[in-house]
């Protein structure tokens, strides 16, 4: 027989955050762009103990060439980072557009009443004409995968749940 998952916690906010998660890039690297956004739920109040976990190829279309990426050194690409959020559901992560043949950025959101976590895509509005995925999607829906660039860098609000709800994956 198989056992159910659990719902344990949230713990988020001391068991998984770590120094420098945010930093993918630093953010003085010359290619070093804001991923930023909130993670609300279905009303659309914020979800203030979620983790959001990003991986991702570099600008070049290549993952990192070192190991370790929970240990930063303060420079280089790391392809992965972890943002706990803010009292108002907020996170943010220095990074860069990734290149190649896979113009997104993998995310996972752990969050309260999630037994596992939910797993998106965030593309950037310049390159979200080329992705496979993104064409097999109605319009409204596709909107949902794609950040906004304004003065900050590129916002990626994430709903799980609602009309606005952002399109998760299944593997």
């Amino acid at each position: 027989m198989i056992t159910p998952s659990q719902t344990v916690g949230p713990f988020f906010g001391y068991a998984l955050p770590y120094a420098e998660g945010q930093h993918v890039v630093p953010p003085w690297q010359a290619d070093a762009v804001l991923l930023y956004g909130r993670v609300v739920d279905g009303a659309g109040d914020p979800v203030p103990d979620a983790i959001v976990e990003i991986a991702q190829a570099g600008a070049d279309g290549r993952p990192p060439a070192e190991v370790g990426a929970l240990r930063r050194a303060g420079n280089g690409f790391s392809g992965f980072g972890r943002s706990a959020t803010d009292g108002e559901g907020g996170y943010w992560f220095t990074t860069v557009k990734p290149g190649g043949t896979n113009p997104y950025i993998a995310m996972l959101v752990f969050a309260r009443g999630l037994l596992k976590p939910v797993a998106t895509r965030v593309y950037f509005p310049e390159d979200a004409v080329v992705d496979p995925l993104l064409r097999t999607l109605e319009p409204e829906r596709r909107s949902t995968l794609i950040a906004v660039r304004d003065e900050r860098g590129y916002r990626f609000d994430i709903h799980l749940q609602g009309a606005r709800e952002t399109v998760f994956l299944a593997f």
